[in-house]
């Protein structure tokens, strides 16, 4: 009895679990309906149960596992060698970002993502099919770049696929190859994210604990949204996908102020 004490007590509570869970639900099914968002859906609710470190920690361990639960569906058509550029210049920004994660403020950091967020989904949403990048010679730098910030924020808050989703809309990528990318490009950065964390002594036992808690959640919504997403043409696609990122934005922002 002790024992489970403990356990409650290292989660927050009661509430605390409960937040716990239903943010990884939550997360889980837009993992497994887009490819990403595990963290941009659960921060929101995390942040109310445990510190930014914890839910930063808390993010990739459920993204990675979510992954986990829905790579052998596109296992086979992974294109590493059109993902290196980006996955390379990413692995390179994952220890800053970890670096950077102890000594952010958790107010300027939810109010700068979710700001950015909601402005770009709702420019998106409302000039949908209307702006985009044309292709050229310097897309795979512009691509390395976008994976290099994308690494900075997986490791800081891992938020690792906001920017390469942002990159894909611009570029008007198929659905199947907007998931693909995200997934592969996902769980290698958050994967990483969690062994430099690792390393450098920062997982306790809340974050495990939190963990625990999480993972069925995660395991539960991530089929759930793979289902869904099976019935979702290109253009519902996108459109899932900047909405989650606008409420997940919103949600940031409010939760800042």
């Amino acid at each position: 009895m002790a024992g489970w004490v403990g356990f409650v007590e290292q989660a927050g509570g009661w509430q605390g679990l409960a937040l716990i869970f239903a943010g990884a639900l939550a997360g889980g099914v837009v993992n497994g309906l887009t490819g990403f968002g595990s963290a941009l859906t659960a921060l929101p609710v995390w942040l109310h149960a445990v510190e930014p470190l914890v839910a930063a920690q808390l993010g990739s361990a459920c993204s990675v596992l979510g992954h986990i639960r829905t790579f052998p569906t596109i296992w086979n058509a992974i294109d590493w060698r059109r993902l290196a550029p980006m996955l390379a210049a990413g692995l390179i920004g994952v220890p800053i970002g970890t670096f950077m994660l102890p000594h952010i403020g958790l107010g300027a950091f939810k109010l700068g993502v979710g700001a950015v967020l909601a402005a770009h989904c709702s420019f998106m949403l409302l000039a949908a099919g209307r702006v985009k990048v044309a292709g050229g010679r310097w897309d795979r730098w512009a691509e390395s770049v976008v994976g290099f910030a994308g690494g900075v924020l997986g490791g800081l808050a891992a938020l690792s696929g906001v920017l390469p989703t942002v990159w894909a809309s611009l570029n008007d990528w198929r659905k199947d190859e907007r998931r693909i990318f995200f997934q592969a490009f996902n769980f290698t950065v958050l994967a990483a994210m969690l062994a430099a964390s690792a390393v450098s002594g920062l997982i306790g036992v809340r974050s495990i604990v939190a963990f625990a808690v999480a993972a069925p959640a995660t395991l539960i919504g991530a089929s759930i949204g793979l289902a869904i997403y099976r019935h979702l043409d290109d253009v519902r696609f996108d459109r899932v996908v900047l909405v989650v990122l606008l409420m997940s934005g919103l949600a940031l922002v409010w939760s800042s102020l």
